[in-house]
C-alpha cells in the first residue's frame, strides 16, 4: 500500500503501539490525546506471550521484561473452605513461557518513549468528539474544543470502549455495562505473597481480592504490587461513605495476610474505581476508520487479555495494510485476521465472568466444587493454561508476514 496519512485517536498502549507499527511501514502518523501531557490510567496488568511477541517486534519487549515481574502461576482460594478454585500454571505449555506482571505506567512509558524517539507528533489537549468528512470523503477529526484536523486517509480509533467514534463502524455494537468493577491501587511489594503468581481470594462471587506482582515502574525503583477488590460500581458511593477503616477491617478479616499492603493505604483516593463493560464490533472498521483494542472489543478483565488483544490487533492491522494495495480490502482483511480469536475470548469472558463477579449463589458453588477437580483431569491443565496465555486458536499463526517484515 502507498503511504497513508493516519490519525490515531488515543495515546494508550494500543494507540502508541499502532503508531510505532504503522510509522515503520512508511505511513505519516499523527496521534491525538485528551491530556495536556499524555499519561497512563490504571494500576497493573498481565502481558501474555503473544502480546510480548508483538512488543518484541516493536522494540520495547526487552525493557519491559527488565521492569516487569515474570509470572508462572495464577492461583486462587475460596474464603472459608480454603478450597483451591484456580490453579493455572504456564509450565503446562512448555518451558520458557510465562506471563509478565507490569505496571500500566511502565508499559505506557516505554511505548511513549519509543514514539517520542521516532519523532511521531502527538497533539495533546485534543479530546476527540467525532468525525466529519472533507469533500473527497476523507475523514476530518473533530476535537472537543471545536477544532478540525485533517483530512486523513485513515483514522485508527484507540479511544476505548466509550469512544464517540464507534458509531462510524460498519456494524456498531451497544456497550453492555457490567454490574461489577473493582477498585485498584499500586502499592509497595510486601512479603507473604508469591512473587511469581497472581493470587486471589473469593467469597462467593460477590467478593474477589487479588494481589498481582507488577515489578518496577522505572529502573532503580522498588517493586510494586497491584491490589484489587471487586466492587459493584453502583456501590462505590456507599463504599466511600462507609469509610476506609471499616473496609480495611473487612478485608483483613477475609484475607489477613493483606494487612501489610493495606497499611500503605491511607486515603480512599489511592484506590481507583474501574468499571467494565462488554461489546464486540461485528465489523471493526468503517469508511476509512478502523477500531483496535477496547474500541473494537471490551470485556471483563477476568481472563487478563485486554492489552494482549490490543497488541494483536495492532499486528493484524499492520499486516493487512502491508498485504494489500486497497484500503477497504485491507480493513476487511484486518477484521478477518482477528475475528476467530476475538470472538472466542469474548465468549469465554461472557461464560466465566459470572462465576467470579456476580450476585449468583449457585455459580460460585459450582465453581468451588468442580473447577479444582476438573482442572486436574488429563489435558485440562494445558487447556486452562492455553486460555489464560491467550494462545487459543494460535493467534500469531495468521501473522507470519508481519513477523517476517519486522524481523527484516
Amino acid at each position: 500500500m502507498q503511504p497513508l496519512s493516519i490519525a490515531i485517536a488515543g495515546c494508550g498502549p494500543a494507540g502508541l503501539a499502532a503508531a510505532l507499527a504503522l510509522s515503520r511501514q512508511g505511513h505519516a502518523i499523527r496521534l491525538f490525546d485528551q491530556f495536556d501531557i499524555p499519561r497512563p490510567l490504571g494500576s497493573g496488568l498481565i502481558l501474555q506471550p503473544p502480546g510480548m511477541e508483538v512488543l518484541d517486534w516493536l522494540g520495547p519487549g526487552p525493557l519491559l521484561r527488565r521492569l516487569g515481574q515474570p509470572l508462572d502461576r495464577l492461583y486462587g482460594r475460596a474464603i472459608g473452605s480454603g478450597r483451591v478454585v484456580l490453579d493455572v500454571k504456564y509450565k503446562a505449555l512448555g518451558e520458557g513461557l510465562c506471563g509478565l506482571g507490569v505496571h500500566r505506567a511502565a508499559l505506557f512509558n516505554v511505548l511513549h518513549d519509543a514514539v517520542l524517539g521516532a519523532n511521531l507528533p502527538i497533539a495533546s489537549s485534543r479530546r476527540i468528539a467525532g468525525l466529519t468528512r472533507a469533500n473527497d470523503g476523507r475523514p476530518l477529526v473533530l476535537a472537543h474544543d471545536g477544532s478540525q484536523h485533517g483530512p486523513f486517509d485513515l483514522v485508527v480509533d484507540a479511544l476505548g470502549s466509550r469512544s464517540p467514534l464507534i458509531e462510524h463502524a460498519a456494524a456498531p455494537a451497544q456497550r453492555h455495562k457490567l454490574d461489577y468493577g473493582a477498585i485498584w491501587a499500586s502499592l509497595p511489594w510486601c512479603g507473604g505473597f508469591d512473587p511469581n503468581a497472581l493470587e486471589q481470594r473469593y467469597c462467593e462471587a460477590s467478593v474477589m481480592i487479588g494481589v498481582l506482582p507488577i515489578g518496577r515502574l522505572k529502573d532503580g525503583e522498588g517493586k510494586q504490587a497491584a491490589f484489587f477488590w471487586s466492587l459493584k460500581t453502583s456501590d462505590h458511593p456507599a463504599w466511600l461513605r462507609e469509610g476506609l477503616g471499616t473496609w480495611k477491617t473487612r478485608v483483613r478479616g477475609l484475607w489477613p495476610e493483606t494487612g501489610v499492603l493495606l497499611d500503605h493505604i491511607g486515603d480512599p483516593a489511592q484506590l481507583t474505581l474501574a468499571s467494565y463493560g462488554h461489546h464486540t464490533l461485528p465489523l471493526p472498521f468503517g469508511e476509512r476508520i478502523v477500531f483496535i483494542g477496547d474500541s473494537a472489543h471490551s470485556t471483563s478483565p477476568q481472563l487478563g487479555q485486554g492489552a494482549n488483544m490490543a497488541l494483536l490487533d495492532v499486528a493484524a492491522l499492520a499486516q493487512a495494510l502491508e498485504d494489500s494495495d486497497d484500503l477497504a480490502a485491507a480493513l476487511a482483511d484486518y477484521a478477518r485476521l482477528r475475528r476467530l480469536h476475538v470472538r472466542l475470548y469474548q465468549a469465554l469472558s461472557v461464560v466465566f465472568t459470572p462465576f467470579y463477579q456476580s450476585d449468583s449463589l449457585i455459580l460460585p458453588l459450582i465453581r468451588d466444587q468442580l473447577v479444582s477437580p476438573v482442572s486436574r483431569m488429563p489435558g485440562a491443565t494445558r487447556l486452562l493454561a492455553s486460555i489464560v496465555a491467550g494462545l487459543m486458536v494460535n493467534p500469531l499463526s495468521r501473522l507470519r508476514s508481519f513477523r517476517t517484515a519486522f524481523r527484516a
